[in-house]
């Protein structure tokens, strides 16, 4: 009995410290989303230096979030872990296209292949408003290059077919950005032709203010 009570003190000892990580790692993963959401909130804004600020102190928690689970794979792969550097992907994704940086790599992102395909579905669903913004403000050129990322990112997703246990439930992620995608078509084709009407009439409009009769 003396050699039961060792053993069950010392799985005691191992499940404490894998508790004590679990909290840790749920309080950094709800700290990661916090800064990515407020990232992606700056980008909108065109605030460069405050979303590079932040995704700075993500890519930090991101880290940590990692280092701290090496031990404990079962959580490091657990879906709050997981959804956290997702968002990372994601912000990080969507610093990169609407700022025309480089792509950081899934290497450079330390994280692994789903929770990355995962977040540039998502990333590329997000450009959705910085691609309204930009049709307010009627800079339709920009609007159409932000578009053909959406695009191409749902292509490149779309290629990949492969169940959903082992990507993380990406078809699903994949089937939204369409839709999403479609929308964003057909709203930005709507404003190029309410801009070609309005440079058509203000042409008409100088063609008649030319051709009119001074007022004697």
């Amino acid at each position: 009995m003396h050699q039961l009570e060792s053993i069950i003190e010392g799985i005691r000892g191992d499940l404490e410290a894998k508790n004590a990580a679990r909290d840790a790692a749920l309080h950094r993963s709800r700290e990661l989303i916090r800064h990515c959401a407020n990232a992606i909130r700056a980008a909108h804004r065109g605030e460069v230096a405050e979303a590079h600020s932040i995704l700075t102190l993500a890519g930090d928690v991101a880290r940590l979030t990692a280092s701290d689970l090496a031990a404990y794979p079962d959580l490091y792969h657990a879906g709050y872990t997981q959804d956290a550097l997702k968002e990372y992907v994601e912000a990080r994704l969507v610093f990169a296209f609407e700022t025309g940086g480089d792509v950081p790599s899934v290497a450079d992102l330390g994280v692994e292949g789903p929770a990355f395909l995962n977040g540039l579905a998502e990333a590329a669903s997000e450009l959705r408003r910085h691609c309204l913004d930009l049709m307010r403000e009627n800079r339709l050129e920009r609007a159409r290059v932000i578009l053909e990322i959406m695009d191409e990112a749902y292509t490149r997703l779309m290629s990949l077919d492969f169940p959903d246990a082992i990507t993380g439930g990406l078809r699903r992620q994949t089937d939204m950005l369409r839709g999403v995608v479609e929308r964003t078509r057909g709203d930005l084709t709507t404003a190029i032709r309410q801009e070609m009407m309005r440079e058509a009439l203000r042409g008409f409009e100088e063609r008649l203010a030319v051709g009119r009769d001074p007022i004697s």
